[in-house]
């Protein structure tokens, strides 16, 4: 017989037995059963699997060949003793057999190859696929334990793989890299070698399997909708549909925000990316409309970069023609010839400009006299302007004339009133009483808008007619218009103003000669002469005058970081005499400029702070022996990131004793740097035992985190938590703080409940106050979301 007893240690009576057996390994004994009289030999029965037997003399249990852990993890036997006549002596009794695993099957791809989809510009680490992969052995041991790797990456056009692979998961999603730098335009296809081993990849001995993934790169759904036109005044049920966006990614949460401030937004956004207008637009009020689309997750973080969204609002005839004056009067002489141009009619449309909404067309209706004859005007039908058609007009025969004229465009029309006065011809010029005024002396200072002098000149044409209306006009000797003249339409007298400040050091004499003209034209044959000029000479005395800057106002934006004693602008001012002048700073509270006295050079004098004061603005004083003047200089601090973040302390941090281990609170952190659209905390315990056993921190959103026990052994008392808070800007910055969180008896309201003083009979306003906010912070929690 092959089984040999020699070294066989294991024996004893016949019982209940278990044996564990490494599968595979060939013939063995497992143990020798002892004979007890009356018996004399024994029989086994059950899952014997053909190869698990007991001799029946010596009573020794053995296997005779090899077990398979993943045919039959347990074999179930009974064993019994006989005697000489084979009735049972003892028995039967289980016999139960445990086939232990051993890492004798590689792990296998559910599929010989795979095939995936990504979309450009899809989120880092956001998976688009998985493969799968399984392993006959034992799963509760390392030996059906998998982990997923890319060992190959065709082509591999970067330093870094564009694809990235959960080792646990095997859910495949692009790397940093490749979710900025994947675009079907340059590559369609990638195949990625994905490499599966058993052992969890822990050992150089562990099965591996590989299989190929074939990723094919798509055009990014994100896109923004080329410009959208929509019609004014529309008459259809809103909202209405105008155009739709996509995410790369399902279930995403679409959102809509302004670039401009309106009481209203006229526009909204569905679940499904659907963009609506929700009422009627008025291309009047307004034309163009710009705002962003927004794609977010449930926790609030943007999944792609905002879309801008422009819409044009197209013009419909909406609007009538409107005349410019109620009454338009047009004078005409009565020498005029035919075919001049009198006068135009003015009309506007509120429709869009330069369509053919807002086209008009004019018309002459009537006139009134129809005397010596109709149609005495003709107005041009797309300009508006009126011409004499044929003979002069004579004011003998109509001193005035009434027209309606018809304005048109292609939907509505308007009457335009029209009054054409016959004036009397320009056959006088205008002549001055005096040909010479003399001579007036004016301090430098004097106020502008002052009046002078007054001169007058006479005009033997029809009174209030553009024939003996006199226009006064400075002619010589003025060659900055420093002055001007109006003139009293109904004494025709004209007034000398100051128009412009008189400075003796520039021009210390003006020599003045002064026309007198018509608005109307003089007739053919008919000029001006020295009758119409008169002459008047303006001497300017000095006055010391303060000193003046070269602009009205300094400002200039620096960083907040910049080194003390930067230039950050010069100051430049003169003195009208010439005297020099010293710069020097009022104001500068924070003691933060300093400037150069003699050259007008600003510095920093020391450290800026955005965050202290954002604009900073001082007076710069310059003077010289007699007087000063002053400007304001302006500084726009730019932030840096050079704050810690913390924690908002705005209300006490507890629970309730005893405390059951489930229970969280919600904290915030803030930072006293300028926040930015994309700014986000992260939140994090410090790497301290007994904060990682007790606490444990969680997302939120992008400033606040909640703060959870871990267990329900905490004693009534303060307990200091050790938070990381990093502010994730440029530099990032992390900061350690110790939140103070009491764990603490309640009140029946579930406030922390606060003893107070036995010298006091009321808490102090402090005291009131705190058990008022924890109050308040209790009602907070229990509307927060599970």
């Amino acid at each position: 017989m092959w089984l040999s007893l020699e070294g066989l240690s294991v024996t004893g009576p016949l019982k209940d037995m278990d044996f564990s057996v490494q599968e595979g390994g060939g013939p063995r004994i497992l143990h020798q059963f002892k004979l007890e009289p009356p018996a004399v030999s024994f029989r086994i029965s059950g899952e014997k699997a053909g190869i698990i037997d007991i001799e029946p003399r010596t009573g020794i249990l053995y296997i005779n060949g090899s077990l398979d852990w993943e045919t039959k993890q347990v074999h179930k036997l009974q064993v019994e003793s006989l005697d000489e006549n084979g009735k049972r002596v003892k028995g039967p009794y289980a016999v139960t057999i445990y086939v232990e695993d051993i890492n004798d099957n590689p792990p296998e791809f559910n599929q010989t190859k795979y095939y995936g989809v990504v979309r450009q510009n899809s989120r880092p680490g956001k998976p688009f696929m998985y493969v799968h992969a399984t392993d006959h052995d034992d799963p509760t041991t390392l030996h059906a334990q998998l982990s997923y790797s890319i060992l190959h990456h065709f082509p591999n056009p970067y330093e870094e793989m564009l694809f990235q692979i959960d080792s646990a998961t095997g859910a495949i999603s692009p790397s940093r890299k490749g979710s900025y730098y994947l675009d079907p335009q340059k590559q369609d296809t990638f195949i990625l070698v994905v490499s599966v081993k058993d052992m969890a990849g822990t050992t150089t001995n562990a099965f591996t399997s590989s299989v190929d993934v074939i990723i094919t790169v798509k055009e990014s759904l994100w896109k923004a909708p080329p410009t959208i036109h929509i019609k004014e005044n529309s008459t259809q049920v809103h909202p209405v549909n105008i155009s739709k966006v996509q995410s790369n990614e399902p279930g995403v949460i679409y959102g809509i925000f302004e670039k401009e401030k309106l009481p209203r937004l006229p526009f909204s956004i569905s679940e499904n990316g659907d963009i609506y207008v929700t009422q009627p637009l008025d291309r009047e009020e307004k034309d163009t409309y710009t705002f962003y689309v927004v794609s977010k997750d449930n926790t609030g973080e943007l999944v792609d970069k905002p879309l801008q969204i422009h819409i044009i609002v197209e013009d419909i005839n909406d609007n009538p023609p409107v005349c410019q004056q109620d009454l338009t009067v047009i004078e005409v002489q009565e020498n005029e010839k035919g075919g001049s141009n009198i006068g135009t009619v003015f009309a506007t449309d509120m429709d869009e400009k330069d369509s053919l909404n807002s086209r008009l067309h004019f018309q002459i209706q009537s006139q009134e006299p129809e005397f010596p004859s109709q149609n005495l005007f003709y107005i041009q039908q797309d300009t508006g302007t009126l011409q004499l058609t044929g003979r002069s007009l004579s004011k003998r025969e109509s001193a005035k004339y009434f027209l309606k004229v018809l304005v048109t465009d292609p939907q509505f029309e308007t009457i335009c009133n029209v009054e054409v006065h016959v004036i009397d011809i320009n056959d006088q010029i205008p002549i001055f009483k005096n040909s010479d005024y003399g001579s007036v002396t004016l301090a430098e200072d004097i106020p502008i808008g002052s009046v002078i002098l007054e001169i007058e000149a006479t005009d033997g044409d029809e009174p209030a007619t553009g024939s003996s209306l006199i226009v006064y006009q400075v002619k010589e000797g003025d060659p900055n218009n420093t002055f001007t003249i109006e003139t009293d339409s109904e004494t025709n007298r004209g007034f000398i103003r100051i128009g412009k400040a008189l400075d003796f050091e520039t021009m210390p004499v003006y020599n003045l000669v002064i026309n007198a003209t018509n608005p109307e034209p003089l007739v053919e044959g008919v000029e001006y002469n020295a009758s119409s000029l008169t002459k008047l000479k303006v001497s300017v005395t000095n006055v010391d005058e303060p000193p003046a800057f070269r602009k009205p106002f300094y400002k200039t934006e620096v960083s907040e970081d910049i080194p003390v004693n930067t230039l950050l602008m010069t100051v430049e001012a003169y003195d009208p005499e010439g005297d020099s002048v010293r710069y020097s700073l009022e104001g500068d509270v924070r003691k933060w400029l300093r400037i150069d006295s003699a050259t007008g050079q600003v510095y920093t004098a020391s450290p800026l702070d955005r965050e202290t004061e954002e604009v900073y603005s001082i007076e710069v004083v310059v003077s010289e022996l007699t007087q000063k003047s002053k400007v304001f200089l302006t500084l726009h601090l730019r932030d840096v990131n050079d704050n810690y973040p913390q924690i908002a302390m705005d209300y006490p941090t507890f629970f309730c004793y005893p405390v059951s281990g489930r229970e969280r609170t919600l904290i915030q952190a803030t930072d006293a740097d300028e926040q930015l659209f994309y700014s986000k905390f992260t939140f994090s315990l410090a790497d301290e035992m007994n904060a990682r056993n007790n606490w444990e921190i969680s997302k939120f959103n992008a400033t606040h985190a909640f703060l959870s026990l871990k267990h329900a052994n905490f004693e009534e008392k303060v307990y200091d938590v050790p938070i990381i808070l990093n502010d994730n800007g440029k530099p990032p910055l992390e900061n350690k703080v110790n939140l103070k969180v009491s764990i603490c008896k309640c009140s029946s309201e579930n406030s922390c409940f606060i003893e107070i003083d036995r010298q006091h009979s009321w808490p102090t306003a402090g005291q009131a106050i705190g058990i008022l906010l924890a109050v308040l912070i209790v009602i907070g929690k229990s509307l927060l979301p599970g």
